[in-house]
């Protein structure tokens, strides 16, 4: 078994088995399963959202596809070189991703999109073991306050060290953690999140992962001279 990924039928939060039951019986063409994560395990980036949308993720199988939420963030990510070919918005359009995975803080969909604080402590652990077994992390990207509160516990952070703001950085022990408002159609409707807004987050991930690439190729560079 999988430690970073919750099994179809996880009996962790009633309530959200419940509901998942429930949609199960009403659309069993559905995925109606925890979401596993999406991309490479080495992968140098973490994305991390709040929970599958109800027509979105857990419809389709795949962290934010198939709502609006996924338009922006695939559309961004391939921008930035975080991901190759054609989003479609379902789970088999032949999308990759490029040093980055995707997962959620909660991976069942929650009735009204809202997991209780019990729920989100309940699937911790399935984001420590993610966070855990990537083994090239350098950096995370905390989608809305859940989502960046969840990470700081599963890093064992207080929040008070690093607290929510979009557009902020922390650098954390291991990874640095970045935090946007989360791309959802709410957020950017009402203009808490534009779609720049979101860009800059990603071109300033992209923009420090390439400096920690060349730090790593300079001090290399300098340790083969050095035995020279």
């Amino acid at each position: 078994m999988d430690a970073a990924e919750p099994g179809r039928n996880c009996p962790r939060c009633p309530r959200l088995a419940a509901f998942r039951r429930g949609l199960r019986r009403q659309e069993p063409a559905w995925f109606n399963a925890p979401v596993p994560s999406f991309g490479p395990r080495e992968a140098r980036l973490l994305i991390v959202g709040l929970a599958p949308g109800l027509k979105g993720a857990n419809r389709t199988g795949r962290p934010f596809t198939g709502d609006y939420a996924g338009d922006l963030l695939y559309a961004t990510l391939l921008r930035h070189g975080f991901a190759r070919g054609r989003y479609g918005a379902r789970a088999d359009d032949g999308l990759h991703l490029v040093d980055c995975r995707i997962s959620n803080a909660v991976r069942c969909v929650p009735p009204e999109n809202r997991p209780t604080p019990a729920e989100i402590a309940a699937c911790r652990p399935f984001l420590a073991a993610n966070i855990a077994e990537m083994p090239r992390l350098a950096a995370i990207l905390a989608l809305g306050r859940i989502a960046h509160d969840s990470v700081l516990a599963a890093l064992g952070v207080r929040t008070s060290l690093a607290p929510f703001r979009h557009g902020g950085r922390y650098a954390l022990p291991g990874p640095t953690l970045f935090a946007s408002y989360h791309c959802s159609r709410y957020n950017t409707s009402t203009g808490v999140l534009t779609p720049a807004m979101f860009d800059e987050v990603i071109a300033a991930i992209r923009a420090y992962l390439d400096a920690c690439s060349q730090a790593t190729t300079s001090a290399a560079f300098r340790s083969g001279g050095n035995t020279g």
